[in-house]
């Protein structure tokens, strides 16, 4: 049996912690506020490096520089509870822990669907946001250390 292949998605993601606060994204759908980790989209011919620091400058305004990879995720959307919305969806997220320039002034800022600005939460209050991918409340802990593996696997 021959299928059609669909295309899968690479979208690289910051984790970027500083002074005990995270760098987020935050967003609004009809059940309310959430956060995801800045970063985006990997386009033809870009590495991930180039990719990390032209989305979190799009993104939130914030230079950075890009460190180890630490992270990886597959999410396939009909495996996930917005399966509705785009069952054949399958992105593949690398996570690298970054470091944290500055915000650069006058930044022409692109923000995604649904965003509504950029956050700094504390590690501390981590655990009580509404966050996705949600395994990340489990994976990095209020004191800022990474535990678990590298390959996440299809997670949520």
């Amino acid at each position: 049996m021959i299928t059609k292949d669909k295309r899968v998605r690479v979208s690289a993601k910051a984790i970027i912690i500083r002074n005990s606060r995270i760098l987020l994204m935050r967003a609004e759908d009809q059940s309310g506020v959430f956060y995801v980790l800045p970063g985006g989209g990997q386009k033809n011919g870009e590495n991930l490096t180039k990719t990390l620091k032209r989305e979190c400058l799009e993104e939130t305004g914030a230079e950075i520089i890009p460190g180890k990879l630490r992270f990886l995720r597959d999410y396939i959307a009909k495996n996930h509870e917005f399966a509705d919305e785009n069952r054949t969806f399958h992105q593949v997220e690398p996570m690298f822990i970054c470091r944290f320039r500055r915000f650069r002034k006058n930044a022409r800022l692109i923000p995604d669907t649904l965003q509504t600005g950029r956050e700094w939460v504390f590690l501390k209050d981590f655990k009580k946001v509404r966050i996705y991918p949600a395994v990340l409340k489990k994976i990095i802990s209020p004191s800022g250390r990474f535990k678990g593996p590298i390959y996440l696997g299809d997670v949520n």
